[in-house]
């Protein structure tokens, strides 16, 4: 399907924004927040969540007191300087790795399909790691549908997630899940045809705005994006599906 082109749109935080808790009903956090602020959303309006939240809502906390590692994780920490602990929880969570120089950052081929940082890991503290959602597609499915239930706007919902690549320095933003958007768009001009992955530009400017390191901006909210509704999900655009 061929999307209409964009010619512009604006893009904020939904902010301040509670910091959230283990099992929070993140839905609801937002509504609240969208209240609390005096903020409408609107049909069509596309709303990027950061994953840590979506992993904290849904309890993805692993204390690295309870990983034992293996050799070889032993080995790949002596390298990186990683806790050997965390980088256990990289190795159980993909399917192949690499590192991108001599002293890491280690690059993982996660179970899920996309090819992360330390496999989407997040440190806790010193004690603890947050794992990726165990299926983004449907967290974004459930948000979307409950942001539904609550607001009675038509909204997307992608998940983002900081990344970095293995050939620069510094880290950028992916989509890992979304709901009520196409991942792909394909566009056409002068006879030629492309086919873009659309929820990763969505992240992009999003991650513009997004909290890092502390910010404490987890949600914002893309308005006047074209874009072709559609619930297949990020999944549909890998070439290594789970």
């Amino acid at each position: 399907m061929i999307t209409t082109p964009t010619a512009g749109f604006s893009a904020f935080a939904l902010e301040p924004f509670p910091e959230i808790q283990l099992g929070d009903d993140l839905a609801a956090a937002i509504t609240r927040t969208l209240t609390r602020t005096g903020t409408d959303l609107m049909d069509g309006d596309v709303i990027v969540v950061a994953s840590k939240v979506v992993s904290i809502a849904e309890k993805r906390y692993v204390a690295l007191a309870d990983v034992t590692p293996s050799a070889k994780a032993m080995e790949l920490s002596a390298k990186t300087g990683k806790p050997a602990e965390l980088v256990q929880l990289i190795l159980d969570n993909s399917v192949s790795h690499f590192l991108a120089t001599e002293g890491g950052p280690i690059i993982a081929q996660h179970t899920l399909g996309y090819q992360l940082t330390s496999a989407g890991i997040d440190r806790a503290g010193a004690e603890g790691a947050w794992l990726l959602p165990v299926d983004p597609d449907a967290s974004a499915r459930a948000l979307r549908d409950a942001l539904l239930a609550h607001i009675g706007s038509d909204v997307a919902v992608v998940i983002a997630d900081s990344d970095g690549r293995a050939d620069r320095r510094g880290a950028t933003v992916i989509s890992i899940g979304a709901a009520g958007i196409a991942p792909l768009r394909v566009t056409e001009h002068g006879g030629k045809r492309q086919e873009e992955t659309f929820t990763d530009l969505i992240t992009a400017a999003a991650g513009i705005i997004l909290g890092q390191r502390g910010r404490g901006v987890p949600v914002v909210i893309l308005r006047g994006i074209s874009y072709a509704p559609g619930d297949e999900g990020v999944a549909a655009m890998l070439h290594h599906r789970p």
